[in-house]
């Protein structure tokens, strides 16, 4: 099962992966959007309580204000522009308008040749160390020589935790005391990484609430170590984002991207909220790719999002 861009799986895998994520997607689906399925064909008008009604549905998927707005005027267009008049005609139309506004490209995970880096961010809670795990497993599976920077210095559980991790994935850990200097950890991994040939380099930071200017800071110096030391590498900074926070975790996103420019989300923990509308707000608010979305506890429910299938298992 492949989190890496541009690789296939097996028609087989591909199938596995989707009623998995079907199956991650339930609680949406049965949520807020089994309710918009019952607007859409309950035969009503495309008048303005339609679209009232439906605007409330959005927000409540958690889509948010601002991009609610955007997609109630663009469907309004439409409907005027393609003289639609009933709603199951309009439900297909709207399925358009959802895959419009998430990403053209599908995510995963690039790696190149030599040296990678994935410098993992995000709060405490959002399951940004069972993420790395996976993913470290995932890439060992795949033949990659991975390794681990413990780099959340703060607690000395974190450290603990990816030790527990490291040694059942047998991949190897680079970590020092509680309250060492975390840039000083990563500065010791790329060394180590380097001398050891490794392909996969992934730097776990200290899972901080994103108020906490001081460690916000301590953040920046850890990206500023890895973009000096490692000018070589190919570098890229994973922020974890927890489903089941809406809108907050829109908020979280905006202080970690400008706290240290994200490259990619993982959005985990799909499977345990009804308003799974927070991919659609995350790329519209942000402009930052979904790169993996989690829909579940095991190894396989980490999966590279894909628009496409992301839409279709909702309304499947």
């Amino acid at each position: 099962m492949s989190i890496f861009k541009n690789v296939e799986n097996s028609e087989d895998e591909d199938k596995g992966m989707f009623q998995k994520l079907k199956d991650g997607l339930s609680k949406t689906k049965k949520g807020i959007f089994g309710k918009l399925n019952d607007l859409f064909t309950g035969g009503k008008e495309l008048d303005e309580e339609f679209f009232t009604e439906l605007e409330e549905l959005l927000i409540q998927a958690d889509i948010g204000v601002h991009t609610t707005m955007k997609m109630i005027e663009d469907l309004k267009v439409k409907v005027e522009k393609e003289d639609i008049e009933d709603t199951k005609e309009f439900y297909k139309v709207f399925k358009e308008e959802l895959s419009d506004f998430l990403q053209d490209e599908k995510g995963g995970l690039t790696l190149k040749d030599g040296l990678n880096i994935i410098m993992v961010v995000g709060v405490n809670g959002s399951g940004k160390t069972t993420t790395i795990a996976k993913i470290a497993s995932k890439l060992k599976k795949q033949g990659k020589d991975v390794m681990i920077a413990a780099c959340d210095t703060f607690r000395a559980a974190a450290i603990d935790q990816l030790e527990v991790w490291t040694n059942q994935l047998g991949v190897r850990l680079v970590a020092q005391k509680e309250g060492s200097d975390a840039a000083a950890v990563a500065y010791d991994a790329i060394q180590s990484a380097r001398s050891k040939e490794a392909d996969v380099l992934i730097v776990d930071t200290a899972g901080r609430l994103h108020t906490q200017k001081n460690l916000m800071e301590e953040l920046k110096k850890v990206k500023r170590v890895i973009y000096k030391e490692a000018a070589e590498a190919h570098k890229q900074i994973l922020l974890v984002l927890d489903a089941t926070n809406g809108q907050n975790a829109i908020s979280q996103a905006k202080l970690f991207h400008e706290a240290v420019n994200i490259d990619g989300i993982a959005l985990t923990k799909l499977d345990g909220t009804a308003k799974g509308g927070v991919v659609v707000a995350v790329k519209d608010e942000l402009g930052i790719p979904i790169k993996l979305i989690g829909v579940g506890e095991k190894e396989d429910d980490l999966q590279v999002f894909n628009p496409e299938k992301f839409v279709d298992a909702l309304f499947s």
